[in-house]
């Protein structure tokens, strides 16, 4: 072994001597190649045409481009699709399974397996979330966060409007929400006009009803994928306020009040809940970022706090209660004044963190047409809010290695739950064709389902199956 050792020592000095001979031959070669430039700028000086010796560089064309898909591509038959797909629909790692696949074009419903079968669709609803409040609410809706007087001198309220994204970051840095409101905004607002506040009470009215769904589990607020669900929140109760599933507060109202009294310089231990006057005189107010960003931000990170808030505000802009059971009613409510097939929805949130849910592929497939084909036009940007396999979101490590062929083509918002999986999107096929698909596995774990989904999105990327 040492014999071993002392010969590859021996090879890496000679290499380490070649590597340093080319090093100082190529450096020789440069600093000619820059004397011979210098040399010939300096020959142009005092000619009057220096600009004009030398010549024009070539135009850059950036490549690849983003061109439109060609029009007139042909549309999969049901027959060739079945024989593409039978295989991968027959993996029983997708356990009790359910999808359709359609032609965005026409919308016609291409292939199907059990399309009308209620199944537990995870985070697949937010589908459902998003297209109820692009069909419902303005895209520029931003959701207040107010200071008030309160009923004794040196008292403020804080009026909570449904915004779970205000953050607490310092001024120049950004909290876990892109564009949102601001704690130093609100505190800067008070200090402006001379007021010191000496206590702060949590208005959290504009919510009624239970802050946990059923079919939701208290250890998944520990765990970082919900909190229980108040019109107010400091990076969505996030306890560190730049990791996704952060553990989250318990008590999320009553902690951004908390934080609001810490910077006013009021002792946080003294906030408590109440409710604000009605009339009562404005003393600060910040607001969201519009709804057409925190819809991007669910759909791409499909993030369960912003679906529950969006779910409340679609509620209440109907006149609806506040509240879970307000949320779905309304939801389903606007998706079915919209001609969607609602069969065997049952809807107890608006995220999908239930287990109590259940969604039909047609239900998601139809909403997906919709927007793709432009039946809806005000569905189209929920297209832009998918995450793209490979790259994006909660599809950046799928597709990254191992089954490629999806990557960058399929557009999908996933589900994932313990024994539940989802994935409904879009793809263009090897002919240019677009087609949609809503694919739901029920009775695996994700590390089971998850790869049979993308296998069966890759296969019909890799279609043209005429």
């Amino acid at each position: 072994m040492a014999g071993q050792d002392s010969k590859k020592v021996g090879r890496l000095e000679e290499r380490h001597r070649r590597n340093m001979r080319i090093l100082l031959a190529t450096i020789a070669v440069v600093a000619v190649a820059i004397a011979a430039v210098v040399i010939a700028v300096d020959r142009t000086r005092g000619t009057g045409d220096a600009v004009s010796a030398l010549p024009t560089p070539p135009l850059v064309t950036a490549a690849p481009q983003v061109v439109p898909l060609p029009g007139g591509a042909p549309a999969p038959t049901p027959a060739g699709l079945a024989a593409a797909l039978g295989p991968a629909a027959a993996n029983p790692d997708l356990g009790s399974f359910s999808g359709t696949v359609s032609d965005a074009e026409t919308g016609q419903e291409l292939w199907s397996v059990g399309p009308e079968s209620p199944k537990l669709p995870a985070s697949t609803t937010k589908v459902l979330t998003a297209a109820a409040a692009l069909l419902t609410l303005p895209g520029d809706q931003r959701v207040p966060t107010t200071l008030v007087e309160g009923d004794e001198p040196g008292r403020i309220v804080l009026v909570a409007g449904g915004d779970p994204t205000l953050t607490a970051m310092p001024p120049g840095t950004s909290g876990y929400y892109p564009g949102a409101a601001r704690v130093s905004d609100l505190v800067e607002q008070i200090r402006s006009q001379g007021v010191q506040p000496t206590s702060l009470v949590v208005d959290t009215g504009i919510y009624s009803g239970p802050a946990m769904a059923s079919g939701w589990f208290p250890e998944d607020v520990g765990a970082g994928f919900i909190t229980p669900t108040e019109p107010v929140m400091i990076d969505g109760g996030r306890l560190d306020p730049l990791r996704d599933e952060s553990p989250r507060s318990p008590s999320p109202a009553l902690d951004a009040g908390r934080t609001i009294a810490s910077a006013l310089g009021i002792d946080p231990a003294t906030v408590v809940a109440g409710s604000a006057a009605e009339g009562a005189n404005v003393l600060a107010e910040v607001r969201s970022a519009p709804l057409r960003d925190r819809l991007q931000q669910m759909m791409e990170h499909s993030d369960n706090v912003l679906a529950e808030a969006i779910g409340r505000e679609i509620a209440i802009h109907a006149g609806a209660a506040g509240s879970f059971d307000g949320a779905a009613a309304a939801i389903g409510q606007a998706l079915y004044t919209a001609g969607f097939d609602m069969t065997g929805l049952v809807m107890h949130d608006a995220s999908g963190l239930s287990v109590d849910d259940r969604v039909t592929p047609r239900l998601l497939d139809q909403i997906l047409t919709a927007a793709a084909a432009g039946e809806h036009t005000e569905l189209r940007p929920m297209l832009d809010y998918l995450p793209v396999a490979g790259s994006t979101g909660s599809l950046s490590d799928r597709y990254a290695s191992g089954n490629r062929d999806g990557a960058g083509w399929v557009r999908a918002k996933t589900g994932t739950l313990s024994e539940a999986s989802g994935l409904a999107g879009y793809v263009v096929d090897q002919s240019g064709r677009v087609l949609t698909f809503a694919l739901l596995s029920n009775g695996r774990p994700p590390h089971e389902s998850r790869p049979a989904l993308d296998a069966l999105a890759a296969t019909l990327r890799n279609c043209g199956c005429t």
